[in-house]
């Protein structure tokens, strides 16, 4: 959490290996992943890393099931695209293109895409950003449900303070430091918080 400018999404894109720390480093499951070659980092974000995007970024001209697979060919451990597209209410929508779906419906789609990859983190960039209030609601309620259901470690930038209630922890940033840092003992499901 934290307002414009405090530098969520830098952190972010540095954890994705997207961006180079000035300095100190990047730990997964005690591994320094911060200075492994741009080959490396590549094979490293392909294998465990996906990525949620407040503008989607769904290619335009292939659908649902295509964008979905799309994930699934970039790592040696897919999940079953069929059985993602049911978890996501997608089906009945997999021959559709992106501009044939509702907003809710896109995120689900690119949601699906990252998921397709079976990474050990999702990366979510403001997820909920561009929904109405109930897309929003369905969008965080399926984050849960991932979470839970693949054991997936889920990292959501966001400027929602209602998502801290439902977060495991919640970093707060200022102007590129955490301000503030907490750990969670009276979770609330996605579908009980309010804002």
């Amino acid at each position: 959490m934290g307002p414009s400018g405090s530098g969520k999404s830098t952190l972010m894109n540095i954890i994705g290996l997207l961006d180079k720390p000035d300095e100190g480093f990047v730990s997964f499951n005690d591994e320094n992943i911060s200075e492994l070659s741009l080959n490396q980092q590549t094979n490293f974000r392909r294998e465990n890393i996906g990525f949620i995007f407040q503008f989607y970024n769904l290619v335009g001209n292939l659908t649902v099931r295509e964008n979905i697979l799309s994930g699934s060919y970039l790592t040696k451990n897919p999940l079953d695209s069929k059985e993602i597209m049911d978890d996501l209410a997608l089906t009945e929508h997999a021959d559709k293109f992106p501009y044939q779906l509702s907003g809710g419906q896109q995120q689900r789609c690119a949601i699906g895409r990252a998921l397709a990859k079976n990474p050990k983190l999702l990366l979510c960039d403001e997820p909920t950003g561009a929904l109405d209030y109930n897309s929003a609601k369905d969008v965080l309620c399926l984050l849960e449900k991932i979470n839970r259901r693949y054991n997936t470690t889920i990292l959501i930038i966001s400027h929602n303070t209602a998502i801290g209630d439902m977060s495991h922890k919640m970093i707060r940033l200022r102007d590129g430091y955490i301000e503030d840092f907490k750990v969670n003992q009276d979770l609330l499901s996605a579908s009980e918080i309010e804002w």
